[in-house]
């Protein structure tokens, strides 16, 4: 995307103060969306983004600069510039970068930019028109579509010059089920990392439906009882709990400044037995997948917890200086417009040994969280609190009422200690996650789950 030669100059000049490593990320980005509302089209927007990113380190200092002026003048003027907050001009290195080909785990079959937007829509009128269907009760029904074809280059002064290509597809439902005073909402929004072949292996009329029956089914519950239960927690989307009470409080930008609740404890236990968790960024075609992170390092299986035992961090290479630790394929930016540090991919409580009935009929009182909204967490602290979209209460072993209106509040290390339950049916769900290197597409999962207690957030 730009001229070797260019790029060796660019670097030499950011290590002209006395830095000890550089390195310039290019992106060229491509992206579209559409949003559909009550079967009209309400919104249809295509951009490009492109732009150089410089990073400079001198010990534990990191300076980073951006621009999208891509002349020569301006791109050594960016580097320099950068260079000066680290010390005094000496002289321009020489850097010599050598390319290195990255193996593709993720196969495109249909590059969404090529696909008439007619083709898109009728996607999006489909899921909608399965939603309004649904009951009528459905009173509004909003669909959207977006894919993101990204390339990047990677260059550093260890040598390193290599580039990638990244291209995701998404679609998202969301229905609002009305009785003229009070709404509930529905959402489904499968993504993965592939082009339109998506709805080769999603339905998006059944994605509607699912939605509305979220919707329709949280309209009539009643509102959920609080207290200390036992919960149990689905697959897929329930892995968001996990994601953020204790994946934030493992990735290096929390833990190399000790501000994590799991700093300093590799090798201790920190959860129970039943518990091993995992960020995977090789699998193929994911939400959260890459070839290569945002620093040119190839992605990981990074096992973080085994059988309760703390095993590892993410960590990006700048945050790895201040840990003596090695990157881990963890390095994410949401553009060139940010610095990339740690971050997760595909973040999941691996299979255990239970029996999904099993789990269920272990509860005499508690709670069925079926589907998991959003929610907050202190990664300091691993304080969290977490919305339930779809949710019922178990009695004498047996799911039973609908209700609406609960959260899941607690710590995360408590939390970890306390699930007592793993079953076997692994599910990623799709989803964005944002931290001080911008939002980056990410998947959470787990199996379904059991939690000896936690504090569910009703009404008294």
């Amino acid at each position: 995307m730009i001229e070797r030669d260019l790029i060796k100059d660019i670097l030499g000049k950011a290590l002209s103060t006395g830095g000890d490593f550089a390195e310039v990320f290019i992106e060229d980005t491509e992206r579209s969306s559409l949003g559909l509302v009550n079967g009209k089209i309400e919104t249809a927007v295509s951009g490009r983004d492109f732009g150089i990113g410089i990073r400079i380190f001198k010990g534990l200092r990191s300076i980073y600069a951006y621009t999208n002026d891509t002349s020569r003048d301006s791109l050594l003027r960016t580097a320099y510039n950068a260079a000066l907050a680290l010390g005094e001009v000496r002289e321009d290195k020489a850097v010599d970068i050598i390319e290195r080909v990255n193996a593709n785990i993720h196969p495109i079959l249909y590059v969404p930019r090529s696909i008439d937007i007619a083709k898109k829509v009728e996607k999006l009128k489909e899921a909608y028109k399965a939603a309004k269907d649904y009951s009528n009760e459905i009173s509004q029904v909003m669909s959207n579509y977006v894919d993101v074809d990204q390339r990047v280059a990677i260059a550093n002064s260890e040598g390193l010059y290599t580039e990638d290509r990244r291209i995701r597809t998404r679609f998202a439902v969301q229905a609002i089920a009305s009785d003229g005073k009070e709404n509930q909402t529905g959402y489904e929004a499968p993504g993965k990392g592939m082009g339109f072949e998506l709805f080769d292996i999603i339905d998006v009329a059944q994605c509607g439906k699912e939605a509305a029956r979220i919707a329709v089914t949280m309209l009539h519950a009643p509102l959920c009882p609080s207290g200390k239960m036992v919960v149990a927690i689905d697959n897929g989307f329930g892995g968001v709990i996990f994601h953020e009470a204790c994946g934030h409080s493992l990735e290096a930008t929390a833990v190399a400044k000790g501000n994590s609740e799991f700093a300093g404890k590799l090798g201790q236990k920190i959860a129970s037995d039943k518990v091993t968790a995992i960020d995977d960024g090789t699998i193929p075609n994911e939400w959260g997948s890459l070839n290569i992170d945002d620093e040119g390092n190839p992605t990981r299986k990074n096992v973080l917890i085994e059988n309760g035992i703390l095993k590892g961090y993410m960590i990006d290479k700048f945050n790895g200086r201040r840990m003596n630790m090695e990157p881990t394929g963890s390095s994410r930016r949401q553009s060139y417009k940010f610095a990339p540090t740690s971050r997760m991919t595909n973040t999941y409580i691996a299979p255990g040994n239970d029996e999904n009935h099993e789990i269920i009929q272990s509860i005499d009182y508690g709670l069925y969280a079926k589907k998991m909204g959003g929610g907050s967490v202190n990664p300091v602290t691993g304080e969290f609190n977490f919305a339930v979209l779809e949710g019922y209460l178990v009695k004498n072993g047996k799911i039973d009422t609908p209700v609406r209106g609960a959260t899941l509040i607690g710590k995360g290390s408590e939390i970890l200690k306390r699930i007592d339950m793993v079953g076997k049916e692994l599910d990623l769900a799709a989803g964005m996650c944002g931290s001080i290197s911008g939002s980056v597409p990410t998947n959470v999962g787990q199996p379904l789950i059991r939690v000896s207690e936690i504090t569910v957030g009703g009404r008294e």
